[in-house]
């Protein structure tokens, strides 16, 4: 796959840098750049994240940074077990536990969530710094979810981590992760809370907190930038200054400041201004012809009952004289 000219190796980490040195520097060179280009696009294009991390791994695959980015390559393609040969190869050469959450992940990916579970009782757990035991955490709850043991998923997440204050760069997604196990546990009353933590710490955008909240709040959005948007859409979303209100029909209503924002709203020929303006926007007029239509209507039915009784009388009162 073509590499553009702006890449360069300095692009890597030190450490990475570092190991590369045991290849020759043209060799060194070729590898570095596709690393450079798995990084860039892993989240975006995991797919061509992938390809760049073929490439890497045919030039260098005794290099065990070259060995860990096709690892995740492959897991964000959702390759589980290719990932899991290329952390395992990993994590042989280097001897690091870092990697053990995202393997025992692997597990679940590849439906052994037993696996998971049993790799988050080993050794290998205490090694890791806190972020690496939340993520590991993470995982073993989503094992238990995997097997329906939703309970269990709630107690497994329940840890000095969650209980916590202080906001660290996995407090958003721990949060999160509690939310929806307490869903999946029917505690739907608890999750709302945990939902609007998760949405507060969530600086970085790394979960939609914020949006599943506002599904439980019963909130909807609308996107105002939709080309599929209709005209009477679009008004309504646009319209300046408005805001439920209360009343025996709130749904129906719209609350502006003054009459000079029903007039930006509405069209002059389309209002029927009341003559008390009292903050509630007037009807549209199509709604006030429809009500007078009705009105004269039953006028008209009122005088043609009237008409026709007359008739009645006149006819009864010529047959009298008869």
């Amino acid at each position: 796959m073509p590499i553009p000219e702006d890449v360069t190796g300095f692009e890597l980490d030190a450490d990475v840098r570092q190991e590369l040195k045991s290849l020759p520097k043209t060799l060194a060179d070729d590898v570095a750049r596709n690393l450079v280009m798995v990084a860039r696009l892993l989240d975006s294009e995991p797919e061509e994240a992938y390809q760049y991390s073929r490439v890497a791994l045919r030039l260098a695959s005794r290099v065990a940074a070259v060995r860990e980015a096709a690892g995740f390559a492959s897991y964000m393609t959702q390759r589980y077990s290719e990932a899991l040969t290329e952390f395992r190869a990993a994590r042989r050469m280097t001897g690091r536990a870092d990697l053990w959450p995202v393997m025992a992940d692997c597990e679940r990916g590849l439906g052994r969530p037993e696996r998971a579970l049993a790799m988050a009782g080993e050794p290998e757990v205490k090694q890791l710094d806190k972020a690496g035991q939340v993520e590991m955490r993470l995982v073993a709850a989503g094992a238990r979810t995997d097997m329906e043991q939703f309970d269990a998923a709630v107690v497994t997440l329940q840890s000095p981590e969650l209980a916590s204050s202080t906001v660290h760069a996995w407090t958003a997604r721990l949060r999160y992760a509690y939310a929806e196990a307490l869903i999946a546990a029917g505690r739907a009353d608890e999750a709302r809370d945990w939902f609007a933590k998760a949405a507060e710490a969530d600086t970085d955008g790394t979960t939609n907190a914020s949006e599943r909240l506002a599904e439980i709040d019963g909130v909807e959005f609308t996107d105002t930038l939709d080309p599929e948007l209709d005209e009477d859409e679009a008004e309504s979303v646009d319209a300046p200054a408005k805001k439920r209100g209360g009343g025996d029909n709130a749904d129906d209503r719209v609350i502006f400041e003054d009459e000079e924002d029903v007039e930006e709203y509405y069209d002059e020929d389309d209002l029927e201004i009341d003559d008390d303006f009292d903050g509630v926007v007037p009807e549209r007029a199509q709604d006030a012809e429809d009500r007078k239509a009705e009105d004269r209507k039953a006028e008209e039915s009122k005088a043609e009952e009237t008409e026709a009784a007359k008739v009645k009388a006149d006819a009864d009162a010529e047959a009298d004289k008869s």
